[in-house]
């Protein structure tokens, strides 16, 4: 490589359909129906499902999760509350940026402690959502 081209490793389809297994998984076992998008570390959407019975709309709010997370170099959703909440102008400003999600359901997924891609989750409570989503990323993490 040359000083002018960076390198950087990013989840393939096999690892996102491993995230989204996972993630699946453990929403099963909770009993909620949610839905997962998992993108690669430019935020671009690898796989995404809906699960039966997931509110239509928290469709594009698990993608907005995903890509806050991957925008942001691997901040998960649910840190974003607390590092602007003493920021009255960041707070106000920030939050009508297309696509920031400010609650948790949102997690890094790493590889060799690289953000590789990120996994989102929506549907269930911000608890519900942050462990699916965590749950996926750690079958990859």
């Amino acid at each position: 490589m040359s000083d002018y081209v960076a390198a950087s490793a990013s989840l393939t389809l096999a690892g996102a359909r491993r995230v989204l297994d996972a993630a699946l998984a453990h929403a099963g076992e909770l009993g909620v129906a949610v839905n997962v998008s998992v993108c690669d570390v430019a935020g671009h959407e690898i796989a995404f499902v809906r699960m039966d019975g997931a509110a239509l709309l928290s469709a594009d709010v698990a993608r907005d999760k995903a890509y806050t997370v991957a925008a942001f170099l691997g901040i998960p959703t649910e840190r974003w509350f607390s590092m602007i909440e003493q920021e009255p102008a960041v707070r106000e400003g920030i939050v009508h940026r297309d696509r920031l999600v400010i609650f948790a359901g949102g997690v890094p997924v790493l590889a060799d402690g690289a953000t590789v891609g990120a996994v989102g989750v929506s549907g269930g409570t911000a608890e519900q959502d942050q462990a699916v989503a965590a749950a996926g990323a750690a079958a990859i993490s």
